[in-house]
């Protein structure tokens, strides 16, 4: 048996669930541009434990949305997985943020799935799934262009899911495209990929594991005047 808790802080989304053996017992999520989640994360850990009458000390993994994503989500939700592991005594699994938007794909009519986080400018993290959401093409950061994804357009129907779609929308164009741009990462479908990981061992080293942040964090600085 293994009652996991999953954690998602990588885009603005703050999710937390809980699961059994894969099933989600309980869920707690706000999506919110003002990315709250340094108030609202622990409490969210607290609401699903009280829904389902569960003690903390009752779980047997952490799981954490590892990116890429927000540099501060990430490093929000990974420091309070991180912690909670080391409390508890429990492993840490990690889940890859895309890989929880393709599974949340349920159309049979595509024949991959790119998610797409927005980054900077025409840029977006994303990688490429099929529809066994088995990953074809692994996680990377591009620059949007008129030729962007040509290579899977041409084999077959392709959505572009997440928001990062939205700036896709002005530039690309086919008749095998098609967008979702309501998509968002969540703690929900992170259930079942953590619960996989779990029944085959595959954790994470507490004490070294870090974000997938995929590109250098860049300090904003205030002009001059």
């Amino acid at each position: 048996m293994s009652i996991i808790l999953n954690l998602e802080t990588a885009t603005t989304n703050c999710s937390v669930s809980i699961a059994k053996e894969g099933r989600i017992l309980a869920i707690k999520e706000h999506d919110t541009p003002n990315y709250s989640h340094a108030e609202q994360l622990h409490i969210f850990i607290q609401e699903v434990l009280r829904e389902v009458n569960m003690d903390i000390s009752e779980l047997d993994a952490i799981a954490v949305s590892k990116g890429p994503g927000s540099y501060t989500g990430l490093r929000i939700g990974v420091s309070a997985a991180k912690g909670l592991c080391f409390a508890l005594n429990i492993p840490l699994i990690s889940i890859a943020t895309l890989s929880s938007m393709a599974a949340q794909v349920t159309s049979k009519d595509v024949d991959y799935i790119i998610p797409v986080l927005d980054a900077r400018r025409m840029e977006v993290y994303s990688a490429v799934f099929n529809m066994d959401k088995d990953e074809m093409r692994a996680t990377e950061a591009e620059i949007i262009d008129e030729n962007s994804f040509a290579e899977f357009l041409a084999k077959g129907k392709v959505i572009l899911v997440g928001n990062g779609a939205e700036k896709c929308k002005t530039l690309l164009s086919h008749p095998n495209l098609s967008f979702d741009t309501t998509v968002v990462p969540s703690a929900n479908e992170m259930a079942q990929l953590s619960y996989k990981k779990f029944k085959v061992g595959n954790f994470e080293d507490v004490a070294y594991f870090e974000p997938y942040y995929l590109k250098d964090f860049i300090l904003q600085q205030k002009k001059k005047k």
